[in-house]
C-alpha cells in the first residue's frame, strides 16, 4: 500500500501540474468581458466590488497582483484562476481514486493488484482530465473571475470529507471536520457556491458513524438541509444581524462613533465562543466542543469580510454600495439592490399590481447616528388567484411575458376574470399550476441545466446565446441520427460558417456514456459511495435551479454556475473506466482488461481537448483591455462618460485602476446611477478628475427618496434646467418638490416635460462657433432616478466640463439630446453647436466630428490581433466588433458625405486591415463596405466583399429554407435578404450591371 499511496500522490500533482500548464497556455492575456475587469481593478487596489463580495479572492488576487506590473496584472490574476482550477484537478483525482479503491477488493497482502491499480489510477485521470477540458470549467479557468477559486474550495472540502472518511476511527480525527468548517468560512468570502457540498458531507459522516436504515436516512437528509439552511440563513446574514443590534444601541443610544457597537459584539461574540470551548474540553463534551470549534474557525474564515468594512470607510475609488456600518453590510451581503425573487409562493407574471405594505426599517448613517430613511415594501397579492405555492412564471419585467407566452408553444392557462385599475372588467390568462411546472421542467431544469450538461459531456452546438431558438446555443453530439432527430433536421446542409464556428464541439456522447456507466457500476459495488456523489451532483446541480428561479432572457449564458454539479458528474466519469474493466474482464485477462479501460477511458478527455481548444484558448486576445484603452481615449479632458452595463464599463475601470489610462476622465454608470451610494459618490474627487457639481445630496435620494419622479406639463414650456433641478431637490413643503421614505411623500415631479440648457455663456460666444439658442431635454411621463442624475449634472455643467455618452448607452438614458450629439470615436459629445448634416442615419444622431474621429481611427486607436484566424473571439467579442464596425461606418459615410474620399479610403483600408472582412452570421452589417467600397472607387475589393458577403447569404438562406415553418429563424431570413439586397442596390447604383443581376436572381430565389 506504501507504493501504491505514493503512486496516488505523484500521478495526481502530475495531473493538476499538466492541468495548471494547460490553463496557464490559454489564458487570455489581459483582462476579459464580464466581471473580470472589475475583480482584476479591486484586487489590484482592495477596492470594493459589487455584493455580496468576495474579499478572501480579492485579497488572494493582491497577492498575485503585487508582483506585477500594470500592464499584466491581468494576467497574473488570470494565471490565479489557472492555478486554482489545476490544483482543483488535483484533488478531484485523489478524490476519485479514493472512491474507485472501495470498488475494488485488495488483496490479503501487498494491497491492490496491478490490475486493479491500473483501474484505479486511469479512473483518476480519466474523470480529472474530463472536468479539465469540459466547456464550462475550462471557460472560468483562464479568466480573473470567483469560480476558479470557488471550485477549489469546493474540490477541497469533498477531499477533505473523503480524508476524514479514512481516518475516523483514529485519535483527533475530527480536526478534519474542523479544519472543513474553515474553508465553508473562507469560502464565503469568494463564493457562496462551496456550501452546497454539505449534504453530500452529512451522509458521509451518517454512513461512516451509523448503519443506514430508513429512518437514520431521513434524519441525515433532514440534518444536511438544516445545516445548510443554518449557514445560508443563519450564520452569513445572522451574524451581523445581531451586530446591527448592538450596533444601534450603541450609536443612537450611548452616542457613541459608528462601528462602536460592532465592535463591542465581536469581542463578545468571540469572547463567548471561547469560554463554552474551554468549559466543554473541560468537561469531555467531545460533540458540543467540535460543534463550537467549527462555529468559531467557520466565523474566523467568514472574518475576511472585515476587509470589506475596512477599505469601505476609506472611501476607495470604487466603494459599491458603501458598506462603511453594519447596516448597509448587511444589504450588501444580502444583495438588496438586485431584488427578491419569489421562491415558496408568489404571483403570476400577469398578476394584477400588488398592494405594498411597510416591512421592516432601512436605516442609514445620517448626521453621527442611525436614521430610518426608508421600509422595505413586502408585495401582497388580497387576489390569490394570481398566486401559487412555487412560482416559476412570475417575472413581469421586459419583454419576459412575451417569453413566457411563446416558450415551448406557449401555455393553456385558465381565464380569470377581475377588475383593472379604472374599475372596468377585464379577463386575464393566468398560467396553471401545470404551466408552471411545466416551464420549471422544460425551461429551468432542461434548457437551463440539462443544455449546460449536454455541452460538458456530449457536445455544443455553437458559441451563440441561446434563448429556445433553433439555431443556436443548443447541445450536439456528432452522431448525425441524434443530432438531426433532437433538432428537428437542423443539422443538415449547415452553412461554411456555422460549421467553422469555434464553438462547435462534439463529444459523440462518449463522457456521458462513461459517466452513466460509471454511475451505474458505482451503484451496483457502492451504494453509500454513490448516494454521496448524487447529492453532490444534485444539490450543485438542480437544487441551484430551484433557488436561483431564473426569469428568461438572461444577459449571458449561466452555465457557470453548475460548474459543482459537472464535478461530481465527472467522478463518475472516472469511475466509468472501472466499468468498462467489468465489461472486458469477460473477454479478457485482467490486466489487459485494466490497460485497454484505462486507455479508453484517457482517450475521452484526449478528445476532449482536442474539441474544445480551439474555442477555450484565449492567448493573445487583448480585446478587452484594447476596447477600454479606445472608450478612454475617444474622450475631451476632465470629461464625464455616461456608459451603461457590465462590459460598457469593467474593462474601463480596469484601464483606470489597474493600468492608470485616462484617469481624467469620469465614469457615469447608468446602471448605477439609480443608487443612492453611486450618486452621493459622484460628489468625491478621484484621480485627475473633479467631482461633479449637483443638487441631489445623500440626504436627498438615500432609500427611496427620488427614486423617481414624475412629470406633468403645467407649464405647456420649456423650464429652464437649473430651475427645474431646484424645484425637484428642495425639501421646502410649499414647493411641493420634497421626497422622504414616507408612501404619500415619496413622489416629486418636474413642473414641465421640456427642460431647457441655455447656450447663452459668455465663453461659449467667444468661440466664434455657431450657436444653436437652446439645447432641450425631452422627459417621459416618470424620469427614474439614473436619469435624474443626469439632468442633475446638465443643469449644473454650464458646458464648462464636456458630457459624453457611449455609444452603446441605450436611447433612454439620451432624453432627446441626440441631434446635438458630436460623434467622436466611441464617444458622443454634447455640443451646443450647429452640427453639419453629415450623418448616414439623417441627422437623427447628430453628426460626426470627422476630423477627431478620423485621427482616433487613425492614429490613437489600437485593434491587437483582431484580424488574427488563430485567435478565438466568442460572441461577447462579437458584439463589441459590431459596435467598432459602426463606428468605423459612421465616419466613413461622413467623410464622404463631406467629399473627403480620400480620407475614407483610408478608414475603409483600415477597417479591412483591423478588423477583416465581415461575415454575415451572426450579423449582417457588414453589406455597406462593399457600398463605400464603389463610392471610394475601389470596384474590385467591392466586388470581392460582395461576392463573399451574398455567397454567405445564399448559404444560409439555402438552410434555413430547409426549416420552413420555423418561425426563430425568421428574423435570419430577413437579415440576410436584406443583406442581399443593400448589396443588389450598391452595385446598381455605381454601374454594375453584371454584378447587380446576379445579386437579383439569389433575392428572387429565395424571397
Amino acid at each position: 500500500m506504501f507504493i501504491f499511496n505514493r503512486l496516488n500522490l505523484i500521478i495526481g500533482w502530475a495531473a493538476g501540474i499538466a492541468a495548471c500548464a494547460v490553463y496557464i497556455a490559454s489564458a487570455e492575456s489581459t483582462v476579459s468581458f464580464w466581471d473580470c475587469g472589475e475583480f482584476i481593478a479591486c484586487a489590484y487596489k482592495l477596492l470594493v466590488g459589487h455584493p455580496p463580495g468576495a474579499p478572501l479572492f480579492l485579497m488572494t488576487g493582491r497577492l498575485f497582483t503585487i508582483f506585477a506590473s500594470p500592464d499584466n496584472a491581468a494576467l497574473y490574476m488570470n494565471v490565479m484562476s489557472a492555478v486554482c482550477s489545476g490544483m482543483t484537478i488535483l484533488f478531484l483525482f485523489w478524490s476519485i481514486t479514493h472512491l474507485a479503491q472501495k470498488m475494488f477488493k485488495p488483496r490479503t497482502t501487498g494491497g491492490y493488484a496491478p490490475a486493479q491499480q491500473i483501474a484505479i489510477f486511469g479512473a483518476g485521470l480519466a474523470g480529472a482530465f474530463a472536468y479539465t477540458f469540459s466547456d464550462s470549467f475550462w471557460f472560468s479557468a483562464v479568466e480573473g473571475e470567483v469560480y476558479a477559486m470557488s471550485s477549489l474550495f469546493t474540490a477541497v472540502v469533498f477531499w477533505a470529507m473523503l480524508k476524514w472518511e479514512n481516518e475516523a476511527d483514529r485519535g483527533y480525527a475530527n480536526r478534519w471536520i474542523i479544519l472543513i468548517a474553515y474553508l465553508m468560512g473562507l469560502s464565503i468570502g469568494v463564493h457562496l457556491l462551496n456550501l452546497l457540498a454539505i449534504p453530500a458531507m452529512v451522509f458521509i459522516y451518517y454512513f461512516k458513524r451509523h448503519k443506514p436504515t430508513y429512518k437514520g436516512l431521513f434524519y441525515a437528509a433532514l440534518a444536511s438541509v438544516a445545516l445548510l439552511g443554518v449557514s445560508l440563513y443563519g450564520i452569513i446574514p445572522g451574524t451581523f444581524l445581531v451586530g446591527s443590534w448592538f450596533e444601534l444601541l450603541f450609536v443612537n443610544s450611548f452616542g457613541l462613533p459608528y462601528n462602536s457597537g460592532l465592535v463591542v459584539y465581536v469581542f463578545i461574540l468571540f469572547g463567548a465562543l471561547a469560554y463554552f470551548i474551554h468549559r466543554t474540553h473541560q468537561r469531555g463534551k467531545t460533540l458540543a466542543n467540535t460543534l463550537l470549534l467549527c462555529v468559531s474557525v467557520m466565523l474566523l474564515g467568514y472574518g475576511s469580510y472585515a476587509m470589506v468594512i475596512i477599505r469601505s470607510s476609506a472611501n476607495p475609488s470604487m466603494d459599491q454600495n458603501n458598506p462603511e456600518n453594519v447596516f448597509a453590510l448587511i444589504g450588501y451581503l444580502n444583495r438588496d439592490q438586485y431584488g427578491d425573487r419569489p421562491l415558496f409562493s408568489g404571483a403570476y407574471f400577469n398578476a394584477p399590481p400588488p398592494a405594498g405594505e411597510e416591512g421592516a426599517p432601512v436605516y442609514a448613517a445620517l448626521n453621527g447616528r442611525y436614521e430610518i430613511v426608508d421600509y422595505k415594501q413586502k408585495l401582497v397579492y388580497p387576489d390569490k388567484r394570481f398566486t401559487t405555492v412555487f412560482p416559476r412564471m412570475y417575472s413581469s419585467q421586459g419583454d419576459h411575458a412575451q417569453f413566457y407566452r411563446s416558450w415551448n408553444g406557449g401555455y393553456r392557462g385558465k381565464n380569470v376574470r377581475t377588475t383593472n385599475q379604472d374599475g372596468k372588467p377585464e379577463v386575464i390568462k393566468v398560467p396553471t399550476f401545470r404551466d408552471n411546472l411545466s416551464f420549471f421542467f422544460t425551461y429551468q431544469v432542461g434548457f437551463m441545466y440539462l443544455r449546460y450538461f449536454m455541452w460538458n459531456f456530449a457536445g455544443r452546438q455553437n458559441d451563440e446565446q441561446g434563448h429556445g431558438e433553433l439555431i443556436r446555443g443548443n447541445w450536439i453530439c456528432g452522431i448525425p441520427f441524434i443530432d438531426n432527430m433532437h433538432l428537428s433536421g437542423a443539422e443538415k446542409n449547415l452553412p461554411k460558417t456555422m460549421l467553422e464556428n469555434k464553438g462547435r464541439n462534439r463529444y459523440f456522447l462518449l463522457p456521458l456514456l462513461l459517466g452513466l456507466l460509471g454511475m451505474w457500476v458505482q451503484y451496483r459495488r457502492e451504494k453509500r459511495g454513490f448516494s454521496v456523489v448524487m447529492l453532490l451532483f444534485f444539490f450543485t446541480g438542480i437544487a441551484i435551479v430551484v433557488y436561483l428561479n431564473q426569469n428568461p432572457l438572461q444577459p449571458r449564458e449561466r452555465d457557470y454556475s453548475y460548474a459543482g454539479s459537472f464535478y461530481a458528474f465527472a467522478i463518475w466519469v472516472g469511475l466509468g473506466v472501472a466499468a468498462l474493466m467489468e465489461l472486458l474482464q469477460k473477454i479478457m485477462n485482467a490486466k489487459g482488461a485494466a490497460v485497454l479501460s484505462a486507455a479508453a477511458g484517457l482517450g475521452v478527455p484526449a478528445l476532449m481537448l482536442h474539441q474544445n481548444w480551439d474555442d477555450h484558448s484565449r492567448h493573445g486576445r487583448t480585446l478587452a483591455r484594447d476596447w477600454a484603452y479606445n472608450y478612454l481615449q475617444s474622450c475631451r479632458s476632465n470629461a464625464i462618460l455616461l456608459t451603461y452595463g457590465d462590459n460598457d464599463t469593467f474593462p474601463l475601470w480596469y484601464a483606470q485602476e489597474v493600468e492608470g489610462i485616462r484617469t481624467d476622465v469620469r465614469l457615469m454608470n447608468m446602471s448605477y446611477a439609480s443608487a443612492d451610494w453611486y450618486i452621493d459618490q459622484m460628489h468625491r474627487r478621484y484621480y485627475q478628475n473633479d467631482p461633479f457639481a449637483m443638487s441631489l445630496s445623500y440626504d436627498k435620494i438615500v432609500g427611496s427618496r427620488r427614486a423617481f419622479v414624475m412629470t406633468q406639463d403645467r407649464l405647456k414650456e420649456p423650464v429652464d434646467i437649473k430651475k427645474a433641478m431646484d424645484f425637484v431637490a428642495s425639501d421646502d413643503p410649499s414647493t411641493k418638490g420634497r421626497s422622504n421614505y414616507r408612501g404619500e411623500d415619496r413622489i416629486s415631479y418636474f413642473p414641465s416635460k421640456t427642460l431647457r440648457i441655455s447656450t447663452d455663456e459668455e465663453r461659449l460666444k467667444q468661440e466664434g462657433k455657431p450657436l444653436v439658442p437652446y439645447v432641450d431635454v425631452n422627459l417621459p411621463n416618470f424620469v427614474q432616478r439614473s436619469n435624474l442624475a443626469v439632468i442633475d449634472v446638465l443643469a449644473h455643467f454650464r458646458w464648462q466640463r464636456p458630457v459624453e455618452w457611449g455609444v452603446t448607452v441605450p436611447n433612454s438614458y439620451n432624453m432627446g439630446l441626440d441631434k446635438q450629439f458630436w460623434s467622436e470615436g466611441l464617444a458622443n459629445l454634447l455640443v451646443p453647436y450647429q452640427l453639419p448634416s453629415n450623418d448616414m442615419g439623417g441627422g437623427d444622431r447628430g453628426a460626426v466630428n470627422t476630423d477627431t474621429s478620423y485621427n482616433y481611427i487613425m492614429n490613437t486607436y489600437v485593434f491587437r490581433n483582431i484580424n488574427n484566424p488563430d485567435i478565438y473571439y466568442d460572441e461577447t467579442c462579437e458584439r463589441i466588433l459590431v459596435s467598432y464596425r459602426n463606428v468605423f461606418m459612421r465616419l466613413i459615410f461622413a467623410l464622404l458625405a463631406e467629399e473627403k474620399k480620400d480620407r475614407a479610403k483610408d478608414v475603409l483600408h483600415k477597417y479591412l486591415e483591423s478588423l477583416g472582412m465581415p461575415r454575415v452570421s451572426p450579423y449582417y452589417f457588414g453589406a455597406y463596405i462593399a457600398e463605400a467600397l464603389y463610392m471610394v472607387g475601389d470596384t474590385t475589393r467591392a466586388q470581392d466583399v460582395s461576392d463573399a458577403l451574398s455567397g454567405d447569404a445564399a448559404d444560409h438562406l439555402r438552410y434555413y429554407r430547409t426549416l420552413a415553418g420555423r418561425g426563430d429563424v425568421s428574423q435570419e431570413q430577413r437579415m440576410a435578404l436584406q443583406t442581399l439586397m443593400v448589396l443588389e442596390q450598391a452595385a446598381t447604383r455605381h454601374q454594375q450591371p453584371e454584378q447587380a443581376q446576379k445579386l437579383r436572381e439569389i433575392v428572387q430565389k429565395y424571397q
